[in-house]
Protein backbone atom coordinates (compact mmCIF):
# COMPACT_ATOMS: atom_id res chain seq x y z
CA UNK A 1 0.00 0.00 0.00
CA UNK A 2 2.94 2.44 0.87
CA UNK A 3 4.07 2.40 -2.67
CA UNK A 4 0.67 2.44 -4.05
CA UNK A 5 -0.02 5.20 -1.68
CA UNK A 6 3.34 6.95 -3.12
CA UNK A 7 2.62 6.41 -7.34
CA UNK A 8 -0.76 7.98 -6.52
CA UNK A 9 1.10 11.50 -4.82
CA UNK A 10 2.52 11.77 -8.06
CA UNK A 11 -0.12 10.67 -10.47
CA UNK A 12 -2.37 13.67 -8.76
CA UNK A 13 -0.10 16.04 -10.66
CA UNK A 14 -1.44 14.35 -13.82
CA UNK A 15 -5.49 14.59 -13.09
CA UNK A 16 -5.79 18.59 -12.54
CA UNK A 17 -3.77 19.95 -15.54
CA UNK A 18 -5.70 17.47 -17.34
CA UNK A 19 -9.14 18.99 -15.90
CA UNK A 20 -8.28 22.25 -17.17
CA UNK A 21 -7.00 21.45 -20.82
CA UNK A 22 -10.16 18.56 -21.00
CA UNK A 23 -12.32 20.90 -22.82
CA UNK A 24 -9.71 23.01 -25.15
CA UNK A 25 -10.23 20.60 -28.11
CA UNK A 26 -13.94 19.88 -28.19
CA UNK A 27 -15.43 23.34 -27.87
CA UNK A 28 -17.54 23.06 -31.01
CA UNK A 29 -19.23 19.94 -29.84
CA UNK A 30 -19.84 21.56 -26.28
CA UNK A 31 -21.23 24.30 -27.71
CA UNK A 32 -23.37 22.52 -30.15
CA UNK A 33 -25.00 20.06 -27.44
CA UNK A 34 -26.09 23.36 -25.81
CA UNK A 35 -27.18 25.40 -29.11
CA UNK A 36 -23.59 27.82 -28.42
CA UNK A 37 -21.43 29.15 -30.30
CA UNK A 38 -17.72 27.36 -30.16
CA UNK A 39 -16.08 30.70 -28.18
CA UNK A 40 -19.34 30.61 -25.53
CA UNK A 41 -18.14 27.10 -24.75
CA UNK A 42 -14.74 28.36 -23.96
CA UNK A 43 -16.33 30.07 -20.72
CA UNK A 44 -15.18 26.28 -19.55
CA UNK A 45 -11.90 26.75 -19.94
CA UNK A 46 -12.17 30.34 -17.78
CA UNK A 47 -15.05 28.84 -15.48
CA UNK A 48 -11.93 26.32 -14.32
CA UNK A 49 -9.35 28.53 -13.86
CA UNK A 50 -10.16 31.59 -12.36
CA UNK A 51 -11.27 29.49 -9.11
CA UNK A 52 -8.38 27.41 -9.38
CA UNK A 53 -5.87 29.89 -9.58
CA UNK A 54 -7.44 32.78 -6.88
CA UNK A 55 -8.27 29.80 -4.18
CA UNK A 56 -4.82 28.72 -4.60
CA UNK A 57 -3.62 32.32 -2.37
CA UNK A 58 -4.88 30.44 0.42
CA UNK A 59 -5.80 27.10 -0.31
CA UNK A 60 -2.18 25.64 0.75
CA UNK A 61 -2.45 27.30 4.35
CA UNK A 62 -5.98 25.72 4.49
CA UNK A 63 -4.58 22.45 3.52
CA UNK A 64 -2.23 22.49 6.29
CA UNK A 65 -4.99 23.46 8.83
CA UNK A 66 -6.98 20.40 8.08
CA UNK A 67 -4.38 17.97 7.41
CA UNK A 68 -3.22 17.63 3.99
CA UNK A 69 -4.16 14.18 4.33
CA UNK A 70 -7.77 14.50 4.75
CA UNK A 71 -8.24 17.94 2.49
CA UNK A 72 -6.86 15.93 -0.51
CA UNK A 73 -9.25 13.08 -0.24
CA UNK A 74 -11.99 15.66 0.71
CA UNK A 75 -10.78 17.54 -2.43
CA UNK A 76 -10.74 14.15 -4.63
CA UNK A 77 -14.40 13.90 -3.87
CA UNK A 78 -15.27 17.15 -4.44
CA UNK A 79 -13.35 16.67 -7.99
CA UNK A 80 -15.39 13.44 -8.66
CA UNK A 81 -19.13 14.77 -7.81
CA UNK A 82 -17.72 18.03 -10.10
CA UNK A 83 -17.13 15.58 -13.16
CA UNK A 84 -20.38 14.09 -12.62
CA UNK A 85 -22.39 16.77 -12.44
CA UNK A 86 -19.89 18.39 -15.99
CA UNK A 87 -20.71 14.49 -17.47
CA UNK A 88 -24.41 14.86 -16.90
CA UNK A 89 -24.94 18.39 -17.47
CA UNK A 90 -27.97 19.52 -19.08
CA UNK A 91 -27.03 23.21 -19.94
CA UNK A 92 -23.71 25.41 -20.04
CA UNK A 93 -24.86 26.77 -16.60
CA UNK A 94 -24.75 23.25 -15.22
CA UNK A 95 -21.42 22.75 -16.91
CA UNK A 96 -19.93 25.77 -15.86
CA UNK A 97 -20.60 25.60 -12.14
CA UNK A 98 -19.01 21.94 -12.40
CA UNK A 99 -16.21 23.15 -14.09
CA UNK A 100 -15.42 26.16 -11.50
CA UNK A 101 -16.01 23.03 -8.40
CA UNK A 102 -13.29 21.15 -10.29
CA UNK A 103 -11.04 23.86 -10.64
CA UNK A 104 -12.07 25.09 -6.71
CA UNK A 105 -11.16 21.04 -5.93
CA UNK A 106 -7.98 21.35 -7.67
CA UNK A 107 -6.95 24.15 -5.73
CA UNK A 108 -6.58 21.75 -2.92
CA UNK A 109 -4.58 19.34 -4.04
CA UNK A 110 -2.12 21.18 -6.34
CA UNK A 111 -0.31 22.38 -3.59
CA UNK A 112 -0.62 19.77 -1.15
CA UNK A 113 0.42 17.57 -3.09
CA UNK A 114 3.96 19.19 -3.93
CA UNK A 115 4.26 20.40 0.30
CA UNK A 116 3.46 16.17 0.35
CA UNK A 117 6.08 15.43 -2.03
CA UNK A 118 8.89 17.74 0.14
CA UNK A 119 7.60 16.25 3.53
CA UNK A 120 8.18 12.51 2.10
CA UNK A 121 11.34 12.92 -0.80
CA UNK A 122 14.88 12.59 0.92
CA UNK A 123 16.76 16.58 0.96
CA UNK A 124 19.37 15.34 -1.64
CA UNK A 125 16.52 14.21 -4.02
CA UNK A 126 13.72 16.93 -3.35
CA UNK A 127 14.85 18.37 -7.00
CA UNK A 128 14.21 14.82 -8.77
CA UNK A 129 11.34 14.14 -6.72
CA UNK A 130 9.90 17.72 -7.93
CA UNK A 131 10.62 17.05 -11.35
CA UNK A 132 8.74 13.90 -11.86
CA UNK A 133 5.81 15.67 -10.64
CA UNK A 134 6.37 18.53 -13.12
CA UNK A 135 6.38 15.97 -15.68
CA UNK A 136 3.06 13.96 -14.52
CA UNK A 137 1.47 17.83 -14.64
CA UNK A 138 3.01 18.57 -18.19
CA UNK A 139 1.62 15.38 -19.37
CA UNK A 140 -1.67 15.59 -18.04
CA UNK A 141 -1.61 19.35 -19.83
CA UNK A 142 -0.49 17.97 -22.91
CA UNK A 143 -2.60 15.24 -23.49
CA UNK A 144 -5.87 16.23 -22.44
CA UNK A 145 -6.79 17.78 -25.75
CA UNK A 146 -6.10 14.59 -27.19
CA UNK A 147 -8.16 12.55 -24.79
CA UNK A 148 -10.83 14.97 -24.72
CA UNK A 149 -10.87 15.37 -28.78
CA UNK A 150 -11.32 10.88 -28.58
CA UNK A 151 -13.63 10.99 -26.08
CA UNK A 152 -15.69 13.24 -28.24
CA UNK A 153 -15.75 10.23 -30.73
CA UNK A 154 -18.52 9.06 -29.27
CA UNK A 155 -19.32 12.35 -26.44
CA UNK A 156 -17.37 14.46 -24.71
CA UNK A 157 -18.90 13.79 -22.15
CA UNK A 158 -16.94 10.73 -21.27
CA UNK A 159 -14.15 12.60 -20.80
CA UNK A 160 -15.59 13.58 -17.32
CA UNK A 161 -16.70 10.34 -16.78
CA UNK A 162 -12.97 9.53 -16.78
CA UNK A 163 -11.59 11.98 -14.63
CA UNK A 164 -14.61 11.07 -11.85
CA UNK A 165 -13.00 7.18 -12.36
CA UNK A 166 -9.64 8.66 -11.80
CA UNK A 167 -10.17 11.44 -8.73
CA UNK A 168 -12.57 8.85 -7.14
CA UNK A 169 -9.46 5.77 -6.93
CA UNK A 170 -7.36 8.81 -5.97
CA UNK A 171 -9.44 9.47 -3.14
CA UNK A 172 -9.75 6.02 -2.30
CA UNK A 173 -5.94 5.32 -2.17
CA UNK A 174 -4.82 8.23 -0.26
CA UNK A 175 -1.44 9.91 0.90
CA UNK A 176 1.88 8.14 2.27
CA UNK A 177 1.57 8.04 5.72
CA UNK A 178 4.60 10.45 6.19
CA UNK A 179 2.72 12.95 4.99
CA UNK A 180 2.01 15.59 7.98
CA UNK A 181 -1.68 15.58 9.34
CA UNK A 182 -2.51 19.13 10.89
CA UNK A 183 -0.67 19.52 14.20
CA UNK A 184 -0.32 23.03 13.77
CA UNK A 185 -2.81 25.70 12.31
CA UNK A 186 -0.77 28.31 10.68
CA UNK A 187 -1.77 31.59 10.25
CA UNK A 188 -2.49 33.13 6.08
CA UNK A 189 -0.07 35.83 6.88
CA UNK A 190 2.76 32.84 7.32
CA UNK A 191 2.32 31.95 3.53
CA UNK A 192 2.88 35.83 2.75
CA UNK A 193 6.72 36.14 3.23
CA UNK A 194 8.40 38.52 0.86
CA UNK A 195 10.90 35.71 0.00
CA UNK A 196 8.10 34.23 -1.21
CA UNK A 197 6.35 37.10 -2.52
CA UNK A 198 9.25 37.11 -4.64
CA UNK A 199 9.29 33.38 -5.74
CA UNK A 200 5.40 34.26 -6.98
CA UNK A 201 7.00 37.30 -8.51
CA UNK A 202 9.47 35.32 -10.95
CA UNK A 203 6.60 32.63 -11.71
CA UNK A 204 4.23 35.07 -12.64
CA UNK A 205 6.34 37.12 -15.02
CA UNK A 206 8.34 33.51 -16.02
CA UNK A 207 5.52 31.21 -16.74
CA UNK A 208 3.32 34.26 -18.06
CA UNK A 209 6.11 34.85 -21.01
CA UNK A 210 7.12 31.28 -21.52
CA UNK A 211 4.47 28.52 -20.70
CA UNK A 212 1.70 31.18 -21.52
CA UNK A 213 2.42 32.56 -24.56
CA UNK A 214 1.40 29.36 -27.20
CA UNK A 215 -1.16 31.18 -28.19
CA UNK A 216 1.34 33.51 -29.94
CA UNK A 217 3.00 30.73 -31.24
CA UNK A 218 -0.29 29.61 -32.86
CA UNK A 219 -0.81 32.66 -34.38
CA UNK A 220 2.45 33.05 -35.85
CA UNK A 221 2.16 29.64 -37.27
CA UNK A 222 -1.31 30.69 -38.88
CA UNK A 223 -0.49 33.90 -40.37
CA UNK A 224 3.04 33.77 -41.30
CA UNK A 225 3.27 29.97 -42.60
CA UNK A 226 -0.32 29.18 -43.30
CA UNK A 227 -0.53 26.23 -41.05
CA UNK A 228 -3.84 24.57 -40.38
CA UNK A 229 -5.05 23.78 -36.67
CA UNK A 230 -4.18 20.41 -36.74
CA UNK A 231 -0.86 21.69 -37.84
CA UNK A 232 -0.51 24.19 -35.14
CA UNK A 233 -1.31 21.75 -32.73
CA UNK A 234 1.13 19.71 -33.71
CA UNK A 235 3.91 21.83 -33.85
CA UNK A 236 2.90 23.43 -30.25
CA UNK A 237 2.26 19.90 -28.98
CA UNK A 238 6.39 19.54 -28.85
CA UNK A 239 6.11 22.01 -25.99
CA UNK A 240 4.32 19.67 -23.52
CA UNK A 241 6.03 16.43 -25.09
CA UNK A 242 10.17 18.22 -24.54
CA UNK A 243 8.57 19.21 -20.90
CA UNK A 244 7.69 15.57 -20.15
CA UNK A 245 11.19 14.31 -21.25
CA UNK A 246 12.93 16.13 -19.64
CA UNK A 247 11.19 17.06 -16.29
CA UNK A 248 13.43 14.54 -14.50
CA UNK A 249 16.59 15.82 -15.87
CA UNK A 250 16.19 19.55 -14.75
CA UNK A 251 14.90 17.75 -11.29
CA UNK A 252 18.39 15.99 -11.34
CA UNK A 253 20.59 19.30 -12.18
CA UNK A 254 18.50 21.06 -9.40
CA UNK A 255 19.87 18.58 -6.60
CA UNK A 256 23.07 18.97 -8.22
CA UNK A 257 23.85 22.33 -9.31
CA UNK A 258 20.83 24.00 -7.19
CA UNK A 259 17.20 25.13 -7.76
CA UNK A 260 18.09 29.10 -8.15
CA UNK A 261 20.07 28.53 -10.83
CA UNK A 262 18.08 26.30 -13.14
CA UNK A 263 15.45 28.45 -12.28
CA UNK A 264 17.28 31.74 -13.43
CA UNK A 265 18.98 30.22 -16.61
CA UNK A 266 15.14 28.44 -17.59
CA UNK A 267 13.91 32.05 -17.81
CA UNK A 268 17.03 33.62 -19.44
CA UNK A 269 17.11 30.78 -22.27
CA UNK A 270 13.74 30.58 -22.47
CA UNK A 271 13.32 34.22 -23.05
CA UNK A 272 16.15 34.03 -26.00
CA UNK A 273 14.31 31.10 -27.30
CA UNK A 274 11.05 32.85 -27.61
CA UNK A 275 12.55 35.97 -29.44
CA UNK A 276 13.97 33.19 -31.97
CA UNK A 277 10.15 31.60 -32.74
CA UNK A 278 9.34 35.32 -33.69
CA UNK A 279 12.18 35.86 -35.60
CA UNK A 280 13.22 33.25 -37.66
CA UNK A 281 11.93 32.44 -40.72
CA UNK A 282 11.53 28.91 -40.77
CA UNK A 283 9.12 26.88 -39.66
CA UNK A 284 10.91 23.86 -39.21
CA UNK A 285 13.33 26.43 -36.67
CA UNK A 286 10.10 28.00 -34.74
CA UNK A 287 8.87 24.64 -33.86
CA UNK A 288 12.11 23.31 -33.03
CA UNK A 289 12.88 25.97 -30.91
CA UNK A 290 9.34 26.33 -29.05
CA UNK A 291 9.59 22.60 -28.11
CA UNK A 292 13.13 23.71 -26.48
CA UNK A 293 11.35 26.20 -24.31
CA UNK A 294 9.51 23.65 -22.91
CA UNK A 295 12.25 22.10 -21.43
CA UNK A 296 13.66 25.29 -20.06
CA UNK A 297 10.00 26.23 -18.66
CA UNK A 298 10.13 23.42 -16.74
CA UNK A 299 13.68 24.30 -15.57
CA UNK A 300 11.74 27.54 -13.73
CA UNK A 301 8.85 25.23 -12.37
CA UNK A 302 10.70 22.60 -10.69
CA UNK A 303 13.26 25.33 -9.39
CA UNK A 304 10.97 27.59 -7.96
CA UNK A 305 8.67 24.93 -6.24
CA UNK A 306 12.35 23.56 -4.74
CA UNK A 307 13.61 27.13 -3.68
CA UNK A 308 10.08 27.20 -1.87
CA UNK A 309 9.71 23.88 -0.34
CA UNK A 310 13.49 23.54 0.80
CA UNK A 311 13.12 26.13 3.90
CA UNK A 312 12.90 25.11 7.28
CA UNK A 313 9.57 27.56 7.41
CA UNK A 314 6.56 26.29 9.20
CA UNK A 315 3.87 26.43 6.34
CA UNK A 316 5.16 24.98 2.81
CA UNK A 317 1.90 24.64 1.80
CA UNK A 318 0.60 28.01 1.95
CA UNK A 319 3.84 29.31 0.67
CA UNK A 320 4.07 27.21 -2.20
CA UNK A 321 0.59 27.63 -2.99
CA UNK A 322 0.40 31.34 -3.17
CA UNK A 323 3.58 30.38 -5.77
CA UNK A 324 1.73 28.53 -8.15
CA UNK A 325 -1.75 30.85 -8.03
CA UNK A 326 0.50 33.56 -8.84
CA UNK A 327 2.25 30.90 -11.87
CA UNK A 328 -1.12 30.70 -13.18
CA UNK A 329 -2.17 33.71 -13.00
CA UNK A 330 0.41 34.98 -15.16
CA UNK A 331 -0.38 32.33 -17.65
CA UNK A 332 -4.41 33.77 -17.46
CA UNK A 333 -3.62 37.30 -18.18
CA UNK A 334 -1.11 36.52 -21.04
CA UNK A 335 -3.73 36.79 -23.88
CA UNK A 336 -5.02 40.18 -22.31
CA UNK A 337 -1.47 41.43 -22.55
CA UNK A 338 -0.17 40.01 -25.45
CA UNK A 339 -2.69 39.71 -28.20
CA UNK A 340 -3.65 43.33 -28.74
CA UNK A 341 -0.03 43.73 -29.09
CA UNK A 342 0.26 41.04 -31.80
CA UNK A 343 -2.72 42.97 -34.17
CA UNK A 344 -0.34 46.19 -33.68
CA UNK A 345 3.28 44.50 -34.51
CA UNK A 346 3.80 40.97 -34.15
CA UNK A 347 7.63 40.72 -33.98
CA UNK A 348 6.98 43.27 -30.71
CA UNK A 349 4.51 41.23 -29.02
CA UNK A 350 7.42 38.16 -29.22
CA UNK A 351 10.14 40.94 -28.21
CA UNK A 352 8.37 42.25 -25.12
CA UNK A 353 7.97 38.81 -23.32
CA UNK A 354 11.14 37.42 -24.25
CA UNK A 355 12.83 40.26 -22.68
CA UNK A 356 10.55 40.17 -19.75
CA UNK A 357 11.40 36.25 -19.45
CA UNK A 358 14.98 37.65 -19.94
CA UNK A 359 15.11 40.04 -16.87
CA UNK A 360 12.66 40.18 -14.32
CA UNK A 361 12.79 36.23 -12.75
CA UNK A 362 16.99 36.89 -13.35
CA UNK A 363 16.40 40.56 -11.07
CA UNK A 364 13.93 38.65 -8.20
CA UNK A 365 15.50 35.31 -8.15
CA UNK A 366 19.16 37.31 -7.84
CA UNK A 367 21.01 35.32 -4.64
CA UNK A 368 20.55 37.43 -1.09
CA UNK A 369 22.81 35.91 0.84
CA UNK A 370 22.33 32.32 2.69
CA UNK A 371 19.46 32.10 5.41
CA UNK A 372 19.22 29.87 8.17
CA UNK A 373 17.18 27.04 7.53
CA UNK A 374 17.91 26.41 3.79
CA UNK A 375 19.92 23.71 2.01
CA UNK A 376 22.14 23.60 -0.72
CA UNK A 377 19.09 23.19 -2.98
CA UNK A 378 18.47 26.82 -2.94
CA UNK A 379 21.94 27.49 -4.62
Amino acid sequence: MSRLRLAALYAGGFLGPFGGAMTSSVLPEVGADFGVSAGAAASTLTGYMLPFSLLMLVSGTLGGRWGAVRAVRLAYVAYAVASVLCAVSWSLPVLLAGRALQGAANAFTTPLLLAAIAAVAPRERLGRSLGLFASMQAAGQTFAPLLGGVAAEVSWRWAFAGATAVAAALALIGLPAAVPRGAERPPLRSAWRPRTLRLAAAGFVAWGCLGGVSFLVALRLGDSFGLGAGQRGLVLTGFGLVAIVTARLTGWLVDRVGARWCARVGAVVGGLLLAGAGVLPSVVVVGALWAAAGAFSQAVVVGLNALVLSTEEGNPGGAVSVVQSLRFLGAALSPVAFVPLYHLDPLTAFLVPAALALTVPAALLHPTGSRPGTTPVTR
